[in-house]
């Protein structure tokens, strides 16, 4: 399903800029969900994948000083330094970078299955309006 309801243009930009920091240390499999209506916890759900638990480890700690860079900083965070499953929490925009392994065990998409999808992973973002 894709998301219909339009981003605020600020959460916009810091969804595709979490997106574009992931491609820029080679995260795969990229898949952001729009949660907003389905959940009270957080509006924007980021999921990625590392090919091994350094590179889960190099991609999260890159993503955490980039962000701080454009200042976002993280309310919190878990699992930086296990390397298997790393949670960036961003109050409206929650980030898993994930060792493949272990994503494939939780299934977060299959989890938000009835979230709409503002990017699947394959390059292509779905037509999001921006509101003013």
């Amino acid at each position: 399903m894709i998301a219909e309801k339009p981003l605020a243009e600020q959460d916009e930009k810091k969804i595709f800029l979490i997106k574009d920091l992931l491609e820029d240390k080679k995260a795969e499999n990229i898949v952001i969900l729009d949660l907003r209506e389905i959940s009270s916890v957080t509006d924007t759900m980021v999921v990625a994948s590392g090919h091994s638990d350094r590179h889960v480890q190099a991609v999260s700690e890159f993503l955490l000083q980039e962000m701080k860079k454009h200042g976002f900083y993280p309310l919190g965070s878990e699992g930086l330094q296990g390397g298997r499953w790393a949670l960036l929490d961003y109050g409206e925009i929650v980030v898993h970078v994930f060792y493949d392994e272990v994503r494939q065990h939780y299934d977060l998409e299959g989890v938000w299955r009835d979230a709409p999808v503002i990017f699947d992973g394959r390059g292509t973002e779905n037509n999001y309006s921006v509101t003013e």
